[in-house]
């Protein structure tokens, strides 16, 4: 259990990004008060918090309604992830953990960016979706594991969450080069993390091997 907390958190940290919102939502709220940013942060994760949870709760049905297996979404949800990792280690701009140049336009026509693009897909982007149906996809007969990686979650968006009332401070200590070089180390992090993903939809679709709950994320010793 403690391993998957640890695995949970560490995947959802970077997948969030908490230190990486922090410039990307200064830089769609210019000259935005401090009570309204506030608001803003408030809104968006609690927006976020609900729509991660949701899926958690529908996302592993809707799969089986559609006749795919977890085997399947494990190996195009570490493609995904992995994606993710490539925007991240090498600051691209795929939209899939921040807004696209149309995207940032948009916002910069409203007056409040908490549900788009700040709630998703900002907090609960493609990434934060796959990642929350690929830890909870497996545990529908494990209550207690599940309750536990959506504690998780819910950790990780109030770091989130503090990220984003604490912006100007982290980016006046950190600067933008600081987060560059969080965010791509995080990047390194989470390629990692999604070839296994990869290797674990592998060996179940192939070898019809369950994954061990003691070892979500590390295929044993000798394994095929």
């Amino acid at each position: 259990m403690l391993e998957l907390l640890g695995n949970s958190f560490v995947i959802f940290f970077v997948v969030i990004d908490p230190i990486g919102l922090a410039p990307i939502f200064m830089a769609l709220t210019p000259g935005v008060s401090e009570a309204r940013r506030r608001s803003m942060a408030l809104r968006a994760t609690l927006l976020a918090a609900i729509i991660l949870v949701l899926f958690a709760l529908v996302g592993a049905p809707l799969l089986e309604a559609l006749g795919v297996g977890l085997p399947a979404f494990r190996i195009a949800g570490g493609l995904l992830l992995f994606f993710l990792a490539m925007d991240m280690v090498f600051a691209r701009h795929s939209g899939m953990r921040s807004p696209t140049a149309s995207e940032e336009h948009e916002a910069e026509q409203r007056d409040d960016i908490s549900v788009f693009p700040l709630a998703f897909p900002l907090i609960a982007g493609p990434g934060a979706l796959t990642t929350i149906l690929l830890l909870t996809g497996s545990r529908e007969d494990d209550p207690l594991a599940f309750v536990a990686v959506l504690a998780v979650l819910l950790l990780v968006l109030g770091l989130a969450l503090a990220a984003l009332l604490l912006a100007a401070r982290l980016m006046r200590h950190l600067g933008q080069t600081g987060t560059n070089v969080i965010s791509r180390v995080l990047g390194v992090i989470l390629a990692a993390l999604a070839t296994q993903f990869v290797l674990d939809g592998l060996r179940e679709g192939l070898f019809g091997q369950p994954l061990e709950d003691a070892a979500y994320f590390v295929l044993p010793s000798g394994a095929a």
